[in-house]
């Protein structure tokens, strides 16, 4: 039998599908370049779109389970085949598998015209699908480790549905986006918590940086439980004492996670140390999400939620995508001054973002510039490494 490299080069169909990062990472960064300028617009009356929903509804759907979901299915269906030594999901399957996504999109935003009973059934199926791609992938490869990630994309899957349905039956409600955002936050800590430590600890051995390791510890499991509880009851109580406790609890712990893997090193990579600062974004969220729970007069929830969809999210995500990109087709594995670049302004978006709600004065101007640098991070990647995405890998 043909191993699974073997039957990779056998593949004769469009680049574009030739492995599962190619489609989603280029589709997902073109929507997540597109959504906060249209929300800033729509702020400062320019422009009116959200179809079915309103333009805050609609925006917080498609961050969530439209460009995040996206980028999620392309680092699944990309990392899940190096888990399992099965053959990726590739060829006409990658194909449907996309075109289920970009129905989604379409459905949301013709919801005016359709309606969002129709919409639902149309988007929800992405996530449906996807779940049962990666169970059946895992599974089949008796990849155990890995069955909470499905379990995850599962949950996810089940937020986009009850967010359809309280738009189907009550009004569109934010439960089923802060569900879904909590899903993320648990990948985050899940996925970053295991490629941050281990692209860091090769990086030291690379460049002889001594005591680089940070095996698995009872600091680990404490911090992802505490996540886990702390996400819980958030959706349970998004105020109160006990749930800012929590999510300090939580906010201490994955501090102390991320210091343990000495990130403040690898500054001469910048391919590396964003990882870093990526979960630092994620500690930095569940303080201010505890701080919105017990203080919300003085922090607003809203600023809590984007500093882990804008930040943590938006810097992990460009953080895998780069890498990922530059690993699979064929460059080498170190930031070019276009990827510092991409690091910078994301990072500004979404500091810019976070400090807009305390900017209250001139909140407008302030939203509209976060949201030009943030999607200009994701823009740059679309062109730059647009490039690389759509071209055969190149020989190393």
């Amino acid at each position: 039998m043909a191993s699974t490299a073997e039957q990779m080069r056998r593949y004769q169909g469009p680049v574009l599908f030739s492995f599962g990062f190619r489609p989603f990472f280029l589709s997902g960064a073109i929507l997540a370049s597109a959504l906060p300028l249209l929300m800033a617009l729509s702020i400062s009356g320019a422009i009116s779109f959200g179809g079915a929903y309103g333009a805050i509804a609609y925006h917080g759907h498609e961050m969530v389970f439209g460009f995040l979901a996206a980028i999620v299915a392309g680092f699944l269906l990309t990392a899940v085949p190096n888990w399992t030594g099965r053959l990726p999901v590739l060829g006409w399957r990658l194909g449907g598998l996309f075109a289920l996504w970009l129905a989604g999109r379409a459905a949301i935003a013709a919801s005016g015209v359709i309606g969002a009973g129709a919409a639902a059934a149309i988007d929800s199926l992405f996530l449906i699908v996807l779940d049962l791609v990666i169970w059946r992938e895992v599974t089949a490869g008796k990849n155990w480790r890995n069955i909470p990630v499905c379990v995850l994309v599962l949950l996810l899957a089940l937020g986009n549905a009850l967010w359809h349905f309280h738009a189907i039956t009550d009004g569109v409600g934010q439960f089923g986006v802060r569900w879904g955002v909590a899903v993320i936050a648990v990948l985050i800590a899940l996925i970053g918590g295991r490629i941050t430590p281990s692209f860091t600890r090769n990086w030291f051995l690379k460049n002889g940086i001594a005591g680089g390791e940070a095996p698995y510890a009872f600091v680990d499991k404490w911090a992802l439980g505490a996540l886990g509880l702390a996400m819980i009851v958030w959706l349970a109580a998004p105020t109160g004492v006990a749930t800012g406790a929590l999510l300090y609890l939580a906010a201490a712990l994955h501090l102390l996670r991320l210091a343990r893997w000495r990130g403040w090193l690898t500054g001469r990579e910048p391919l590396v140390t964003i990882l870093h600062v990526g979960y630092l974004w994620l500690a930095i969220a569940l303080a201010l999400l505890g701080s919105a729970a017990m203080f919300p007069q003085t922090v607003a929830v809203s600023t809590a939620f984007h500093a882990l969809t804008a930040g943590a999210a938006g810097v992990m995500t460009l953080a895998v995508m780069t890498r990922a990109t530059r690993g699979h087709t064929g460059r080498a594995l170190t930031a070019d001054a276009a990827t510092v670049a991409i690091y910078v302004l994301v990072n500004l978006g979404a500091a810019g973002r976070v400090a807009a709600s305390f900017w209250t004065s001139n909140y407008g101007v302030a939203l509209t510039l976060a949201a030009a640098l943030w999607s200009g991070a994701f823009l740059l990647f679309a062109v730059i490494y647009g490039r690389y995405l759509l071209a055969p890998k190149v020989a190393p």
